[in-house]
């Protein structure tokens, strides 16, 4: 049959228009998922752990799928130290229409935690589906942000989207393991303007699902504690067993000062992720603890609501407050002999805001002996203070989860381990943790055995992402 023109034109326009109303703002965010499968599969299944992956081949499969999607030379970078020729990062850019507006940072690592494929069910660097769930290393942490990151930037540019901010993304090395070179902080160092933005998204964050699978909270991480050890030491002149004299042995005297630290409770340091979380959270909780955590949310704690909440939880405790602990002791050089020396080390996670040589005196004075001293172990970590909560953040995030996951707080937290972030941080980068990707409450064997994410998850959080993005640089 053959249609006169001006009939087809009318036709083919109201298909057009009934396309544009079928392609909803979530649908489109769904769009092309064999070809993000492909990039998530090409990613996981390179081998970048330390030492025998390459971070490097990584970046460069990502970025030659950039170029792939119109990204011109001079907007896609690896950027490698010579002597770190493995430990590879990928920086790229959409530019925006207006220049005076802060860039957007996507943040994600590519290195992973070393998989013994002994120790594994499955072959830890093939990408497995099964009963629901992805398997290999990696799958969630982080190659699942930086697929979904990596996978945007192409969508947004064969979709030809134009955003007023510009977008940045930065695939980098080096988080999951201090004896590797941190790409982050090479960046920030040799190449500032490839991280230097308003904001940033990077992991931490994340929603939370019950044993059921049912999805409980999103979190939203604004800001992490510092990571920082310290030397005590004790030496004395020693001498013989059964010369008892105990103002001359120094493992008594350790053992009493690490006895001190050990039942030493840090003040409450309350930062406002952590007053956010505590209030968004009492009522998830059973009624014993329910109003202690609604008082703090308020800012109206008493101290015994404050011991209620410490004592219900370890990761509640370390939330409101600096902690340290001894790890690792050493001491003594023969069991007939009294010790000459020994050293321990205390481990502390640090509010930020906190100065680390503020935690220096206090475990000085909580140790409460002048012979045993206390040092830095290491050089302090970077300085950082917890990003605000403003609406321009969280706007954009609580109405995509009201839409996307009905009924499901949107909870901020106060990370208790690390991420790169305490890097962007303290260069002035407010960066924080959120992803739209639902986890099992036993942690899906991040850094374990079998690592895995739900797929309806990552799916799910791809299209977050997606859409989160273009909020905030529409």
């Amino acid at each position: 049959m053959a249609f006169h023109r001006p009939a087809a034109a009318l036709i083919a326009a109201l298909f057009a228009t009934t396309s544009a109303h079928a392609a909803t703002p979530d649908a489109q965010a769904r769009g092309d998922e064999p070809a993000f499968r492909a990039l998530y599969k090409e990613l996981v299944e390179t081998d970048s752990s330390w030492p025998d992956g390459s971070c490097t081949v990584a970046a460069e499969r990502m970025g030659a799928r950039l170029k792939a999607a119109g990204y011109a030379d001079s907007d896609i970078a690896i950027v490698t130290d010579p002597a770190h020729p493995k430990e590879g990062n990928l920086t790229a850019i959409l530019r925006g229409s207006n220049a005076k507006l802060p860039a957007v940072l996507l943040l994600a690592h590519i290195d992973v935690v070393a998989a013994k494929r002994a120790d594994w069910e499955r072959d830890p660097f093939t990408l497995i589906e099964e009963g629901g769930y992805f398997y290999g290393r990696g799958t969630s942490d982080d190659k699942a942000m930086a697929a979904a990151f990596t996978d945007q930037m192409i969508r947004y540019k064969t979709e030809g989207y134009k955003p007023k901010r510009t977008i940045k993304l930065a695939l980098t090395c080096g988080e999951e393991t201090e004896k590797a070179l941190n790409g982050v902080e090479y960046l920030l160092k040799n190449r500032p303007d490839a991280l230097k933005a308003g904001w940033a998204l990077n992991e931490g964050g994340g929603g939370s699902l019950d044993e059921a699978g049912k999805p409980v909270s999103q979190g939203v991480q604004a800001g992490e504690k510092v990571y920082q050890d310290f030397t005590l030491t004790a030496t004395a002149p020693g001498g013989h067993s059964s010369r008892q004299t105990p103002r001359f042995n120094a493992i008594g005297w350790m053992a009493a000062a690490l006895a001190r630290i050990n039942d030493y409770d840090f003040p409450v340091d309350l930062t406002p992720a952590a007053k956010a979380y505590f209030g968004a959270s009492a009522s998830l909780y059973p009624t014993k603890v329910l109003a202690a955590m609604a008082a703090i949310g308020t800012g109206k704690a008493t101290d015994a609501d404050y011991a209620t909440v410490s004592a219900e939880s370890g990761s509640w405790n370390a939330t409101l407050r600096t902690t340290c602990i001894p790890t690792l002791i050493n001491g003594g050089h023969a069991p007939n002999a009294q010790p000459q020396s020994v050293t321990a080390n205390v481990n502390c996670r640090i509010i930020p805001g906190e100065s680390v040589e503020s935690v220096l005196a206090r475990l000085s004075d909580v140790a409460a002996d002048p012979k045993v001293k206390v040092t830095l172990a290491d050089p302090p970590q970077p300085k950082s203070s917890a990003p605000e909560l403003t609406p321009q953040i969280m706007g954009p995030i609580e109405t995509l989860t009201k839409e996307m996951w009905p009924g499901v707080p949107v909870i901020p937290r106060l990370a208790t381990g690390a991420t790169d972030g305490r890097f962007t941080n303290a260069a002035g980068i407010p960066t924080y943790g959120v992803s739209g990707m639902f986890a099992d409450p036993d942690g899906q064997g991040v850094h374990g055995l079998n690592e895995r994410i739900r797929v309806k998850s990552l799916l799910d959080g791809r299209a977050f992402l997606y859409r989160l993005v273009k909020l905030y640089t529409q």
